[in-house]
């Protein structure tokens, strides 16, 4: 357990962020089915924004790496980047909820000082906070779970905070791009919002820090590109009920 004087010290990190309830987040429930994540919603199962674009994507560069360090390496590297990065997600949830968290392990630690650089400098734009590490969903077709929905230099923002191994160049982060855009659709749609930007703070173990912001233009781009890929997936999944839910028109989704 932290110490008072280390939850004192904590929370000097950076500066606490003010929270607006504006938003009300429904509470769900979250499975793994063979590998494929789900959520229920208000009793509908409904697969998670990572699951429909796992199954979409090219497999080809993941199985080239893997032929390369070999199967067992490649477990290890991915079994320890998941663990320091929910690690890290919770060292940021408890900052932002403004509660006390430590992990004294190695692995611990090191997750801590990355959760600290982005509460230095990619967290210092936010003004307030209306929900975090909450799940949102577009009705009858899919759900997921965003870091932190905020007010970001005045915008109406979606958060999500990735660890990675190395730096990252804006051609890799792709899926990363259509995620957050599939967040900011599903809470403009059940919510009656205007995200007008996604923010996607990135951390390395060496506490390189990156940014990368979609919005305008380029954000309805990237929510239409996971609209393609959504069919993609009900396709794959040869379900023609949920293949005619995926036709949603333009109105449907916030152009601005």
């Amino acid at each position: 357990m932290m110490s008072d004087k280390d939850i004192e010290d904590y929370h000097n990190i950076g500066r606490a962020i003010k929270h607006n309830g504006k938003y009300t987040y429904v509470d769900a429930t979250r499975h793994e089915d063979h590998g494929t994540r789900l959520y229920d919603v208000n009793g509908t199962r409904l697969p998670s924004v990572t699951t429909i674009l796992g199954a979409t994507k090219d497999q080809q560069f993941l199985k080239d790496w893997k032929a390369k360090v070999g199967e067992a390496e490649a477990e290890r590297i991915k079994n320890l980047s998941s663990k320091r990065g929910t690690s890290m997600h919770k060292f940021l949830e408890h900052y932002i909820l403004g509660t006390g968290y430590d992990d004294l392990t190695g692995l611990g630690q090191e997750a801590k000082a990355m959760a600290e650089k982005i509460i230095d400098v990619g967290l210092t734009p936010v003004e307030e906070w209306y929900g975090s590490e909450v799940t949102l969903y577009y009705p009858g077709l899919y759900a997921g779970s965003t870091d932190l929905v905020c007010l970001h230099d005045g915008k109406e923002t979606v958060v999500d905070f990735k660890q990675s191994n190395r730096p990252k160049r804006e051609e890799w982060i792709d899926d990363y791009k259509m995620q957050i855009a599939a967040y900011a659709m599903a809470h403009d749609y059940v919510h009656q919002s205007n995200i007008e930007q996604g923010v996607i703070m990135v951390c390395t173990p060496d506490l390189f820090y990156q940014e990368f912001k979609v919005s305008g233009a380029d954000l309805r781009s990237w929510k239409h590109k996971f609209l393609k890929r959504l069919d993609m997936y009900y396709e794959l999944k040869n379900d023609e009920k949920e293949q005619a839910n995926v036709n949603i028109k333009k109105e449907d989704f916030n152009e601005r």
